[in-house]
């Protein structure tokens, strides 16, 4: 035997509230992807960032407890490579950054190289030009 189905008609509040909960959905769906309910994101800098004066500061010379002084934590200690350090700066402007014109610093285009002689006194420095002026 089969059973036929019966629809019961919906009553009018009843289609009324499916209606305007579904538009009220989509309208959410929609407006989703609108910039005004975008997510925050956060600047995001890496490295160390380091200007031409504070670059300018060191001179051949100095010691490595002097360099630390001066502009803090290098960004790579290379074990392999202990008389030699690295100032690598990266820059990802986020929501803030964007809406202050704060450019993006990529592909450690501000890289400053430090190098050390067996005394750990600076021999030679590399990279000021790289770094942005103030």
């Amino acid at each position: 035997m089969i059973k036929t189905l019966n629809f019961r008609p919906l009553s009018h509040t009843s289609a009324l509230r499916k209606i305007v909960i579904t538009s009220m959905l989509s309208a959410t769906v929609a407006m989703s992807g609108c910039s005004l309910l975008s997510v925050y994101k956060i600047d995001l800098p890496q490295g160390t960032a380091i200007t031409q004066n504070q670059a300018q500061k060191l001179q051949v010379g100095m010691n490595q407890n002097q360099v630390l002084y001066t502009l803090g934590s290098p960004a790579i200690r290379d074990t392999l490579e202990p008389k030699r350090w690295d100032y690598i700066y990266d820059y990802k402007a986020g929501t803030e950054g964007s809406r202050k014109g704060i450019a993006d610093v990529k592909n450690a285009s501000q890289h400053l190289v430090v190098y050390f002689d067996d005394n750990g006194l600076v021999t030679r420095i590399e990279g000021i030009e790289s770094l942005p002026a103030s």
